[in-house]
């Protein structure tokens, strides 16, 4: 099963795509799609929009997995991030239809056990699960690569959140 992850965001959208076979998990890819911030919102949504769905015509994934939103002090950056969310969600929905959704701290505790992990226990188990050589760059596709492999863990044991 490909399942393609997703941290969303508007001016860099993190992605991974993972392959999920009997229980082994191997990266395929990941990485951003990046808008300029000194494009108009609606010119940074479409150029999302145009981004994932280039993704699915290279990769084709089988499911999407996004992280929830979560925020606590800036309203106005949260506005457009879920105005970036709302577009990615649209696209996936088009190609794919199978979309599942997990909060922070779900991911974190799939990754590491533990509800409150931070970035770098994050970053470490995301690169030791997938057996990478290196820490996955940039951060948001690291986070990427967390929610695939959120779904997978989540798919294989039968837990399947869907959107």
């Amino acid at each position: 099963m490909i399942i393609m992850g997703i941290d969303p965001g508007l001016a860099i959208v993190g992605y991974g795509i993972v392959n999920s076979e009997k229980g082994n998990v191997t990266a395929i890819d990941y990485g951003v799609i990046e808008t300029p911030k000194n494009e108009s919102v609606p010119a940074r949504l479409h150029m999302i929009y145009d981004g994932v769905n280039a993704l699915f015509d290279k990769y084709k994934p089988d499911c999407v997995a996004l992280e929830e939103l979560f925020f606590t002090k800036n309203i106005t950056t949260g506005i457009n991030v879920a105005q970036a969310r709302g577009v990615i969600l649209l696209a996936c929905s088009d190609r794919c239809g199978r979309l599942y959704e997990y909060t922070p701290m779900q991911i974190k505790q799939a990754i590491t056990g533990y509800g409150k992990a931070d970035k770098k226990q994050m970053q470490f188990m995301v690169t030791r699960m997938l057996r990478l050589k290196s820490i996955p760059r940039p951060d948001d596709a690291a986070d990427a690569l967390a929610v695939a492999l959120t779904h997978s863990q989540s798919a294989r044991l039968g837990g399947l959140f869907s959107i």
